[in-house]
């Protein structure tokens, strides 16, 4: 196979991505695969923060509106503290790690606990449910399903613009 043509002439990017390709950055953009990896590291922090926030407020019987903010609240610190350890693990400083965390992480976090936690509160007595019922885990898993397709195009058209996740990828 000849590849002197492609490695003697500009990379046509546009020939890459109607070939499947998968560059980082196409006329500055981002692909689909990158945006979804960084909302799916997003979705993994915010997930555990936010189960861990819905057990705990509906096992001690507290009311929707503090159970809520508890599992929005682990939610950030679970998703920051994802981050967090990346950039540390690489070297940073701890302010300029919480920096990079807040930098690489506030809006898809906070899109994507709008979405999960509007979907909650949309579906009919899913915030009366509890940890054993089936309408519990559907409707807290079926929104964590949604924030995600909602929030990789937000993240796609950060990261192709230098911010979001964007950030993280220099110390990795």
């Amino acid at each position: 196979m000849d590849h002197t043509a492609h490695h003697n002439t500009a990379h046509d990017h546009a020939a890459h991505r109607a070939a499947g390709g998968r560059g980082e950055h196409m006329h500055g953009g981002a692909s689909w695969e990158t945006a979804a990896k960084a909302t799916l590291h997003c979705l993994t922090g915010c997930a555990i923060g936010e189960i861990l926030g819905m057990v705990i407020g509906t096992a001690l019987l507290w009311g929707n509106v503090p159970t809520m903010v508890l599992a929005i609240a682990l939610a950030f610190v679970f998703g920051y503290s994802f981050t967090l350890f990346a950039v540390r693990r690489a070297g940073l400083d701890f302010r300029t790690a919480i920096k990079v965390a807040l930098a690489a992480d506030t809006v898809s976090i906070a899109v994507m606990e709008l979405v999960d936690n509007g979907i909650i509160a949309l579906v009919p007595n899913a915030m009366d449910a509890h940890l054993s019922d089936t309408l519990f885990w559907t409707s807290l898993l079926g929104g964590f399903v949604i924030a995600f397709l909602l929030t990789t195009p937000v993240n796609k058209w950060m990261i192709g613009r230098g911010k979001g996740h964007a950030v993280v990828h220099a110390y990795h």
